[in-house]
């Protein structure tokens, strides 16, 4: 999400980073290109007018045009700019109710509200700890009851059994009723969904709302339906009265232009991002990362609390072991590249490393993304265990049968075979060093001499 909208911030960014002083003409200028940036990045026009009248008054401010570091302090501007239309704070889901908690989950079919429900439900279950029930209220979409109760299953999280004709009201009832007598924390109204905003849908929503009296009242939204996303909002609020919002598939998104507008034209803070398929790919909605990201400062805060979340621990302290001893081999690289798939892969991890946007067009270029991690794997496991173990074994005809088995060319099993080398080199480096002198000569100490 926000890839365009990075790109463009960071160039104009990056021009009056450049600069001395800058004049009231040159923060114009820059302003004017940061309104297009986020007017092609789908963010609706009255936030674009806010949001860029709120930047120029702050900098245009005589303290900023006098400063040595000019540049700087009109990109902080911004950054908190960003952050204040973003939320300011996270905002986590509100469970200070009597159990059972309701939330009700609301949406435009096709919106990913299914999967965000279980998705909720893995997160509060993994880590708040609640003991959680879901239930569908969707008679209408076909299987999609069934969709909720598998997904329950992936995610080993109760879902209410399902009985055939049964209507919305009648579901809820039960659902209810089921949670109070078998002592859940929290219960998920998964309703139905519509291809647009009818009052069917509405009153039928309202009803099951005034039945449950829910603690949230949480609207799903795909991250890629731009100026639309505005419109739903503020529908759903004005019927319903949507308490928090959750964006799904924001990494399918390049521009993101409706995370930005959602919260500004509401007033109701994100709280959630769907950032994947798979049931643990949720994230808490923090303001100050995501505007980090915006910026292409990276998010490193995130990466580390993914890397302790998803990172196997037993693993990377025998890797660690590994590194210190000066050994690696192609198990250890396998290992390292599965924890990377663990973690989101490196499209999601990219966007956290600070500055990487900048490289962006160079890595494209080289082909690196989730697919070349994949073959890169693939390689490994067509290997033998000797070959993992003595790179030196693999000449060209062993080469050419890795290749085959694993659908790759020669060429691609050159390049891992490169990247290893590297790796090794750099290993045999730490343990030449030591604790001490890798201490004294930092990351310099491991690049190769020329």
């Amino acid at each position: 999400m926000f890839e365009n909208l990075t790109g463009r911030l960071g160039s104009i960014i990056d021009k009056l980073k450049g600069r001395g002083a800058l004049t009231e003409a040159d923060v114009k200028a820059a302003l004017r290109e940061v309104r297009i940036a986020l007017l092609e990045a789908d963010v609706a026009l009255p936030v674009v007018k806010d949001f860029i009248a709120q930047i120029q008054e702050k900098a245009i401010g005589q303290e900023v045009l006098r400063s040595i570091s000019a540049g700087q302090m009109v990109v902080k501007i911004v950054h908190d700019a960003l952050v204040e239309f973003l939320g300011q704070e996270v905002v986590d889901i509100e469970l200070r109710a009597t159990p059972p908690v309701v939330i009700l989950m609301v949406g435009l079919q096709g919106s990913g509200k299914t999967s965000m429900t279980a998705k909720l439900g893995s997160y509060l279950s993994k880590k708040q700890k609640k003991k959680v029930l879901m239930a569908s209220l969707d008679v209408y979409r076909p299987a999609a009851r069934e969709q909720l109760q598998t997904l329950g299953q992936q995610c080993h999280i109760e879902t209410l059994s399902i009985i055939s004709d049964e209507k919305p009201l009648k579901i809820t009832e039960r659902a209810l009723k089921q949670a109070r007598l078998e002592g859940y924390d929290v219960l998920i109204l998964d309703t139905a969904g519509r291809l647009h905003i009818d009052q069917d849908l509405m009153n039928e929503v309202v009803a099951v709302r005034k039945l449950s009296n829910p603690a949230e009242v949480i609207l799903v939204a795909d991250a890629m339906t731009g100026q639309d996303a505005i419109t739903i909002a503020k529908e759903f609020d004005d019927k319903v009265g949507v308490t928090a919002i959750a964006l799904s598939r924001i990494d399918g998104d390049a521009r993101g232009g409706a995370a930005l507008s959602m919260r500004a034209v509401t007033g109701k803070p994100l709280k959630l991002l769907g950032t994947g398929e798979k049931p643990d790919q949720l994230e808490l909605f923090h303001p100050d990362r995501i505007a980090n990201r915006i910026l292409g400062m990276g998010d490193v805060v995130s990466l580390v609390e993914k890397a302790f979340e998803t990172v196997d621990q037993e693993e990377a302290e025998k890797l660690a072991k590994q590194m210190q001893k000066g050994e690696f081999d192609f198990d250890s690289l396998e290992a390292q590249l599965l924890q990377m798939n663990k973690m989101g892969g490196l499209s999601s991890l990219m966007g956290m490393i600070p500055g990487v946007n900048k490289f962006k067009d160079k890595i494209a270029q080289a082909g690196i993304d989730d697919r070349f991690v994949q073959r890169q794997v693939a390689i490994i496991r067509s290997m033998t265990k000797h070959e993992k173990k003595d790179a030196r074994l693999i000449n060209g005809s062993r080469k050419r049968r890795i290749a085959l088995g694993s659908g790759t060319s020669v060429q691609d099993v050159n390049k891992l075979l490169k990247q290893f080398r590297d790796m090794s080199d750099m290993m045999k480096r730490m343990k030449k060093l030591g604790k001490r002198g890798l201490l004294r000569q930092g990351l310099p100490g491991l690049m190769p001499r020329r």
